[in-house]
C-alpha cells in the first residue's frame, strides 16, 4: 500500500483547490481545464473525444487489458456552510458529494500509474465524467467513448457514514432505480378572497402529494424498500392572488423492475384521479433515471481479495437507496463500485457535509490494486 505522505500532502492541497471552485453539471469547463493541466504536466495522454466537460485520458505502452477507472466531478447547488478554509468561492455552488475527492484521488492514482508506465500489462484509462449529479454524464461519456476493447471499468463514492478507512461493496445490487417526476396541474386562477370564482389548484397540489404518501406505506410489503419523496413545491407569486397552476417534483428510489413500474403507474392514476375529483387537469412527466448498481461477479471475485491490502476493514452493505449514473456503464462494459469510508460528521448533500483528506490513502490505494488485480 503506497502511503508516501509528501505525495499525499500535495494531493490533499490538489483536493482543496478542486473544491473551492465547484461547477454544476455540464458547467465544469474550469474543472476540466484544472484536470487536464494536472494530466498533461505528468505527461499524461488525454484521448481525443468530443465531450464537452470532461475526459477520458490513458497510460499504458504495452499491449494487453484494458481497465478503466472513473471519477465524476460535477457539484451541486447547495451554499457551502462549512468554516473550513478552502470553502467554495463560487456562490450557491458547493462539493457537497465530494466528488472533489473523487477527482483528486483518480488525478493521484494516474499520476502513480504513468511514474511506472512501462510496466503495466495493458493500458488504464481514466474517466472524469461530469453531470452525474443529473444522470447525464454517464451517458455522454457513452455516447463519445467505444468500450469494444475495455476489459473492465471501476468506480467508487465516499461513505460519510463509514469509518476513516473502511470499505464497504453490496453482495448483489449497490444503489437503487432512480425516477424524477414533475407534476403540473392546471386550475383557474382568481383574487384570494373569492376562489369560488376559480379552481385553486393548490388545494389539488396539496392533495395529491398527500395521496402519494401512502403508496408505500399501504400499497407495498413492508419488506419492500422503496421511497416516494417530493422535494421541490412552487405556485402562485404572491399573498392575495391563487394561481393557476401548481408545480411539485419529486424521486422514486426502487430495487426491483416490478415495483419501479406499479410506483410509476400508482402516481400516474393519483395524479389524474385527485385532479378530476377537484375538476382540474393535471400531468406527470418522467424522467427514468439510472437503474441499480450491480458489481459484475468476475470482477467482484477478483478485487475483492485485494482489499484486504487497502482497507482497515471489509464490510458487506444492504442495498442504498441512493442513486448512480455508473449504473449506465454495466450496459457496455463489466464494472465494479465500492464505498469508501471518510468517517465525517454531515451526510451526502450536506452544507456542512466535509471530506477527511486522511482518506485519499484508501481511495488512491483502491484504484492501484483493482488495476493490479485486474491486469493480473
Amino acid at each position: 500500500m503506497f502511503k508516501e505522505a509528501g505525495f499525499f500532502k500535495e494531493l490533499s492541497v490538489t483536493r482543496q483547490k478542486i473544491h473551492q471552485f465547484p461547477e454544476l453539471s455540464g458547467k465544469e469547463f474550469l474543472t476540466t481545464q484544472f484536470i487536464k493541466s494536472y494530466l498533461e504536466t505528468e505527461g499524461i495522454r488525454i484521448l481525443d473525444t468530443k465531450l464537452k466537460t470532461g475526459l477520458v485520458a490513458e497510460v499504458g505502452v504495452n499491449t494487453g487489458k484494458v481497465i478503466g477507472l472513473r471519477a465524476d466531478i460535477d457539484a451541486l447547488p447547495v451554499q457551502e456552510a462549512t468554516n473550513v478554509s478552502y470553502r467554495s468561492k463560487n456562490k450557491g455552488v458547493m462539493h457537497a458529494c465530494g466528488h472533489d475527492f473523487h477527482t483528486a484521488s483518480l488525478l493521484g492514482a494516474a499520476k502513480l500509474l504513468k511514474q511506472k508506465e512501462q510496466e503495466i500489462p495493458g493500458k488504464v484509462r481514466f474517466v472524469f465524467q461530469p453531470a452525474e449529479e443529473i444522470f447525464q454524464g454517464a451517458k455522454s461519456v457513452i455516447e463519445n467513448i467505444d468500450f469494444q476493447d475495455w476489459d473492465a471499468l471501476v468506480g467508487f463514492h465516499n461513505s460519510p457514514t463509514l469509518p476513516l478507512g473502511v470499505v464497504g461493496q453490496g453482495i448483489t445490487k449497490q444503489t437503487a432505480n432512480v425516477d424524477r417526476f414533475l407534476v403540473t396541474v392546471h386550475g383557474t386562477g382568481t383574487h384570494a378572497a373569492h376562489p369560488e370564482q376559480g379552481s385553486d389548484p393548490i388545494v389539488t397540489g396539496a392533495q395529491i402529494i398527500t395521496n402519494l404518501q401512502a403508496i408505500v406505506s399501504r400499497h407495498l410489503s413492508a419488506s419492500e424498500k422503496a421511497v416516494v419523496s417530493v422535494t421541490h413545491v412552487k405556485a402562485g407569486e404572491t399573498w392575495n392572488v391563487i394561481p393557476d397552476q401548481f408545480i411539485f417534483e419529486g424521486t422514486v428510489r426502487t430495487f426491483h423492475p416490478t415495483v419501479r413500474q406499479k410506483i410509476h403507474q400508482m402516481i400516474d392514476r393519483i395524479v389524474k384521479n385527485t385532479a378530476d375529483n377537484y375538476q382540474q387537469i393535471a400531468r406527470v412527466d418522467w424522467v427514468v433515471g439510472p437503474s441499480s448498481v450491480e458489481n459484475h461477479k468476475d470482477l467482484t471475485q477478483k478485487i475483492t481479495p485485494v482489499l484486504a491490502n487497502v482497507a482497515k476493514e471489509i464490510v458487506t452493505l444492504p442495498p442504498s437507496l441512493g442513486g448512480e449514473d455508473f449504473a449506465y456503464y454495466q450496459e457496455h462494459v463489466p464494472t465494479y463500485f465500492a464505498w469508501i469510508g471518510t468517517g465525517t460528521k454531515f451526510p451526502l448533500h450536506h452544507p456542512a457535509f466535509t471530506v477527511d483528506d486522511r482518506a485519499l490513502v484508501y481511495s488512491v490505494n483502491y484504484y492501484l490494486q483493482a488495476v493490479d488485480a485486474l491486469l493480473a
